[in-house]
């Protein structure tokens, strides 16, 4: 993965006045329209009288302000569709996006009869778009209200368009896909103008991946996240690691059951699941053991990383070993590896699977220590970093914990290595969005600008030094170099980072690494792993889903502390 793979440009324009402003808001719209057309029963196609009458009752049970109708119409009229589109074959459906989505200033992109000729330039979401839609077999056209589009329907090559247009275009054209019963998906421009605009990309995803062959599409994340959660309880835990009752692992328990995001355990019930004949079944008993092998492992780690980075708070509580020392911290880490190598190699499973699975851990351990290793070497001779470089720490530290968490539960459910490259993919992008934010969050909560945390490489300090000139340059060297104190350069640092635009860089890599991870799912032929896998990019980047315009994130995310 290349920096110039991740200069993914969004213009700083803030939604028009009649769409809802934050993400957080278009969610909760949407969420209550799903729930609306599902108790309601409401079947496409709907007259223009149907659609006026339950937008005005979305309104009211959202209590929004009336000028977001025309936005809750286009969200009910998919909802609507959405299910007949998901029967659909691929190949039997059209994506139509829009010219202005282009960087205009940047786009090298020529126009024919039938629209623009994309050259995948990196520069823009269209490129990556049309190229895995073309994968799944999706005729594509980036035109504005081509007549090709009604040749195509007419022609019966095409029985469903997945679409992003203005609001505006998408009043006009309703009349005639609803006079013409064409299915659809309409994903609205967050502007208008023609120029430069932007998107929800990840409703767009949604969009073209819908599909009824993904048995999991009814699964309950949330419900599953909350039973992977119960097997990290003190009882639960007990069960399996605290047979001795000894002081370590009373200590490694009382870790275990602390707070965090479960993340680990989570993806490898998923992938489990997803692969399993019946994915509403219950999990079996050999994948909670599994799934807390995997937390063993990452909760070492953290152990580990908090005593190399000098780390006195995680969780909003107190680290190991600023509780209990570092020799104690050590050897509670060390327990825990050892635990979770036992908890795989006693599954009950077949011994050539029990093998993949050690092979997968060992495999993660030690891909994980040279990712840390590359980062405690610079530590020791800091000096200033490049973007590309830090986001290859990130890769090595990050994306392994993920990798192992998928292929454990792939390989638990009998899956062969087919999988191996695709799972790699999606966990490297993953593994790398996710420490991005985890950096955004850091300097949002000033950690970075914390004389109180050493200074550890990051992707806004990268982004603000590359550019940088003269005196500028000079102070964001010597805090690289750990020769200026961080907290009188603080409020230029700041200047300079906003000036720079440093903190909207970060968050528009970031997008580009989860629209990557969404890209890699091509490569999967197993609609339920795809499509599952889909939707757990959303479920853990929805608190801070950010897309198309500035001021679209939430402060103090993490109470204190390193969120991992």
């Amino acid at each position: 993965m290349t920096q110039d793979s991740l200069a993914v440009v969004r213009p700083l324009r803030p939604p028009q006045d009649n769409i809802p402003q934050t993400k957080k808001q278009r969610n909760r719209l949407l969420a209550i329209v799903t729930e609306y057309v599902e108790r309601e029963k409401a079947v496409g196609p709907l007259s223009l009288a149907e659609l006026q009458l339950h937008s005005q009752n979305i309104l009211r049970i959202a209590n929004a302000d009336p000028k977001y109708r025309d936005f809750a119409a286009v969200l009910i009229n998919n909802q609507v569709w959405r299910q007949t589109v998901a029967g659909i074959p691929f190949e039997k459906r059209l994506l139509l996006l829009p010219k202005c989505l282009r960087n205009q200033d940047q786009c090298r992109a020529s126009v024919d009869e039938f629209g623009l000729v994309c050259e995948h330039c990196g520069q823009c979401v269209i490129g990556e778009l049309k190229k895995q839609a073309e994968q799944l077999g999706y005729a594509v056209l980036v035109a504005e209200g081509s007549p090709v589009v009604t040749s195509l329907i007419e022609s019966g090559r095409i029985e469903a368009v997945v679409g992003v247009s203005c609001l505006s275009v998408l009043r006009e054209v309703f009349p005639y896909m609803e006079a013409g019963a064409v299915p659809g998906i309409a994903v609205p421009l967050l502007q208008g103008g023609c120029a430069n605009t932007s998107v929800d990309v990840d409703w767009v995803w949604d969009a073209i991946y819908e599909t009824t062959d993904d048995r999991t599409y009814r699964l309950d994340l949330e419900a599953l996240r909350s039973q992977v959660n119960d097997w990290f309880s003190l009882e639960s835990l007990e069960s399996l690691l605290a047979s001795g009752k000894t002081r370590t692992e009373e200590i490694a328990l009382e870790w275990m059951a602390r707070a965090g995001k479960r993340w680990r355990p989570f993806l490898a019930a998923c992938a489990y699941q997803a692969l399993t004949e019946n994915p509403q079944a219950h999990p079996p008993d050999d994948l909670r053991r599994a799934a807390v092998a995997v937390e063993c492992f990452h909760k070492a780690s953290l152990i580990h990383d908090d005593i190399e980075d000098g780390d006195t708070l995680r969780y909003g509580q107190r680290t190991l070993h600023a509780d209990y020392g570092i020799p104690v911290a050590l050897n509670v880490g060390d327990f825990l590896l050892g635990e979770g190598y036992r908890l795989l190699a006693e599954l009950e499973t077949p011994g050539d699977i029990r093998a993949r699975l050690l092979a997968a851990a060992a495999h993660g351990h030690r891909s994980l220590c040279i990712g840390q290793g590359n980062e405690l070497t610079w530590v020791r001779q800091p000096r200033p970093l490049g973007v590309a470089e830090v986001i290859d720490i990130f890769r090595k530290k990050t994306s392994p914990a993920f990798e192992v968490a998928l292929k454990v539960g792939a390989i638990l459910a009998g899956c062969g290595d087919e999988l191996g490259p695709a799972l790699e993919q999606y966990s490297r992008s993953l593994g790398i969005a996710y420490q991005i934010r985890d950096d955004i969050e850091d300097f949002q909560s000033g950690n970075i600008l914390d004389t109180a945390n050493p200074l550890q490489p990051s992707l806004l300090l990268a982004l603000a030094w590359e550019p940088a000139e003269n005196e500028e340059k000079k102070l964001l060297e010597s805090v690289w170099n750990g020769q200026a104190a961080i907290d009188s350069a603080a409020g230029k640092l700041r200047s300079i980072f906003t000036l720079l635009k440093i903190e909207r860089r970060a968050w528009e890599m970031m997008e580009s690494c989860k629209s990557q991870a969404i890209g890699s799912l091509a490569n999967i032929k197993n609609a339920n792993l795809k499509g599952l896998l889909r939707r757990v990019i959303g479920k853990i980047f929805d608190d801070f889903e950010v897309m198309g315009c500035c001021d679209d994130h939430s402060a103090g995310y993490v109470e204190g502390g390193k969120s991992r």
